[in-house]
């Protein structure tokens, strides 16, 4: 099968189109056929060598599939061959997404919703799953709620935004002007020019702050909320100082590494298939410029999600 691997850690042109041998799937997995694969900032983290979360190379990146059940190992009962799934297997260990075919555990994925196309389908995973544990499982957000999304014209952000308003949450996020007309299409209620505006100023009384960019905004974010609010926080979950000022401010601290998860990943569906979530693909390219994929990542200038096709 064709796969994208990389020999050294480095720039995105350490990506390279290989062939390996198909994975022969184990008990509880099934076998997938790669329709699309997802591309996330972490991927870019892993192959620059910033992040080494899954050792030294060789390997092959990946964790966002969509793709059509190809072969189902005796004893598993949620899928059939010819089923079209998506999921996020195995994060934070290796999951070898790029590439034509991959073995995954059966609960670690959900049937595709009608309403998404692969590409579409490849592009919520993992951001999905991060937005839906921050909001959702730790959160819990409820009507009425003043929910801050920072980043919504992100991968993770713009998801953030549709799961927000589903739940009946009054949304403001931080974006640059340009993306404004786009995370109001989403649902902001509110959007904030981070570029001439503090949103420190600008925001008052939230509920929830979603914090997908890291540094000082964190920090930043704690006047922001009520008393008793919660930061939850995907960037700087082990900042033990940020936990510390924000629960002396009063305000509560949440963590969230994203895990794979087959009921949130159901979850996510059924918004999907009732058209109140729909990830946005900035960029389609095909598997063979994973390197261009992984530059534009790295650009810091995508709307939306980037995906692989095959």
């Amino acid at each position: 099968m064709r796969a994208i691997t990389q020999r050294s850690f480095g720039a995105p042109d350490v990506l390279e189109v290989t062939d390996l041998p198909r994975p022969a799937p184990l008990p509880s997995e099934v076998l997938v056929r790669v329709h699309a694969a997802g591309v996330n900032p972490v991927d870019a983290a892993v192959r620059s060598g910033a992040f080494p979360l899954i050792g030294r190379p060789p390997f092959v990146l990946g964790w966002d599939i969509s793709g059509v059940v190809e072969e189902v190992v005796p004893g598993v009962t949620r899928f059939r061959a010819g089923d079209e799934v998506f999921g996020m297997p195995f994060f934070p260990r290796a999951a070898n997404g790029y590439a034509e075919y991959v073995a995954v555990p059966s609960r670690q994925l959900a049937r595709k919703p009608a309403a998404l196309d692969h590409v579409q389908a490849a592009a919520l995973p993992l951001a999905g799953l991060t937005a839906w544990q921050s909001l959702i499982d730790a959160a819990r957000v409820e009507p009425g709620q003043r929910v801050l999304i920072h980043g919504g014209g992100g991968g993770v952000g713009h998801l953030a935004i549709q799961i927000a308003k589903a739940h009946g949450a009054h949304v403001v996020t931080t974006a640059s002007a340009g993306k404004h007309d786009f995370v109001r299409g989403l649902g902001a209620d509110e959007a904030v020019d981070y570029r001439t505006t503090d949103f420190a100023d600008a925001v008052r009384d939230a509920d929830v702050v979603l914090d997908t960019i890291g540094g000082d905004y964190g920090r930043r974010s704690i006047p922001v909320l009520r008393p008793g609010g919660l930061l939850v926080t995907v960037v700087d979950r082990t900042d033990t100082d940020l936990k510390a000022a924000t629960e002396s401010a009063g305000r509560r601290f949440a963590g969230i590494t994203v895990e794979p998860d087959h009921v949130g990943l159901e979850a996510l569906a059924a918004l999907a298939a009732t058209s109140r979530l729909t990830p946005h693909v900035g960029h389609a390219l095909p598997l063979a410029d994973a390197a261009g994929a992984h530059a534009l990542i790295e650009s810091g200038r995508t709307q939306g999600k980037i995906v692989l096709t095959l």
